[in-house]
């Protein structure tokens, strides 16, 4: 049965499929992982990328970077690619993507090499395939299909940013604070990191992230001597699970905009203390990742997370410290009723045929900054649950969907 629909939009997204498979498949051989998490960052993939949208014809790109010494070429790029519209008065329009992937974790839990694509039964597999390469190429190449039927009808700017991952300071991050003149409050923007598989779920909103990382610092002895020492494990046990009490007590309110409603203080990382059973540790390192709804002042969790140090400190004698390794501000929520929520509510309702809602997440999205620059974003995808999970893949289907429905909004 032919996949093309007799819709001239549509049937050009799709006579693309090959190439858009081709595309994604040469992202993910790209490896783009930041320095923070012990990786290069983005300069090969950016160049790809360069590569890619000067074969597809669609004009020149241009390049922000972010001084970064531990990166490749120094830099962490930050692309920008527009073509301009046919009606002056129509906003313009923006798809912020994010070239950047976590580590591959534990290689042992793949099938395959995390970092060669494999193509089966309509996927793609490997690392950074969904998060964020799918709606990369899928913006690409329905830039490329509106192009070719003769061009959008607003300006279109597509932005492949730096460092998402952890917190992009080198990505949207710098280009909010360096290059705030490309941005207009008139803009609409779209942000395609966060969805499910239905693509009947619109981001307006998002938690304030915090993540800390505490170091206890006891004393190291031989464990048949425990009364000698500080057991730096003991006390980062008691810590976390105190942390963990006193955060929900302190913030109990929750709010039906989010999955889940509520505030949550997760421990997460634990770094390796000593090698062998017999040594009493003298030093744990273990992070916190809290995801708090917009309306708790952060301050205040500044607060009772001091007060519990304080807390484990006094009751044995040990030294904590603790920092910050990301900390956001709380952002406005886009209103449901924006023109950039309508435009992609339209586009979603013709392609997909369902009526999306809206709501808000636990994740943090690019989509942040620019409400908290008074600018409103809305987040949206087609998409498998697979980000940062071993085996990641991408649906090719849910791809030339996204292509669909982006042309829809540049056209």
């Amino acid at each position: 049965m032919s996949r093309f629909c007799g819709d001239p939009l549509d049937d050009k997204v799709l006579a693309y499929e090959g190439a858009m498979v081709e595309a994604l498949c040469g992202l993910v051989r790209r490896p783009a992982i930041s320095p923070d998490d012990g990786g290069l960052g983005e300069y090969d993939k950016a160049l790809y990328i360069e590569s890619l949208v000067s074969s597809l014809g669609l004009g020149p790109v241009e390049m922000y970077g972010s001084p970064d010494p531990r990166a490749k070429g120094g830099v962490r790029p930050n692309l920008v690619l527009r073509v301009p519209g046919s009606y002056r008065d129509l906003p313009r329009l923006w798809i912020f993507t994010h070239m950047d992937v976590v580590p591959e974790g534990d290689r042992g839990l793949w099938e395959s090499d995390p970092f060669e694509p494999v193509v089966r039964d309509g996927m793609v597999i490997g690392r950074g395939a969904n998060d964020n390469g799918q709606e990369l190429v899928a913006s690409l190449f329905a830039l490329k299909a509106v192009v070719d039927q003769g061009g959008p009808g607003r300006e279109v700017c597509l932005a492949f940013v730096a460092d998402e991952e952890v917190g992009s300071e080198h990505g949207i991050g710098f280009l909010m604070r360096e290059h705030r003149d490309l941005f207009s409050p008139s803009d609409l923007v779209l942000v395609p990191d966060g969805g499910n598989e239905a693509g009947d779920f619109i981001e307006v909103a998002e938690k304030t992230i915090l993540w800390v990382e505490f170091q206890v610092l006891g004393r190291q002895v031989h464990a048949s001597r425990p009364d000698q020492g500080i057991n730096a494990c003991r006390v980062a046990n008691e810590l976390s699970v105190n942390l963990d009490r006193a955060l929900r007590s302190a913030f109990p309110e929750s709010d039906p905009l989010f999955e889940p409603a509520i505030s949550t203080f997760e421990p997460t990382r634990r770094l390796q203390n000593v090698a062998n059973v017999n040594t009493v540790p003298g030093r744990e390192v273990f992070a916190l990742d809290c995801r708090v709804l917009p309306h708790v002042p952060v301050s205040e969790v500044e607060k009772v997370i001091a007060a519990e140090v304080r807390k484990v400190e006094d009751a044995y004698g040990a030294k904590v410290s603790h920092r910050f390794l990301q900390k956001g501000d709380p952002t406005p929520v886009t209103d449901p009723a924006s023109p950039v929520v309508e435009l992609l509510t339209r586009s979603v309702q013709s392609v997909l045929g369902v009526s999306p809602r809206v709501g808000g997440i636990g994740g943090g999205t690019c989509a942040a900054f620019f409400r908290a620059n008074g600018i409103p974003a809305a987040v949206w995808a087609q998409e498998t649950d697979t980000a940062h999970m071993p085996g990641e893949y991408a649906l090719v289907e849910h791809m030339l969907n996204e292509a669909r429905v982006f042309a829809r909004m540049f056209a």
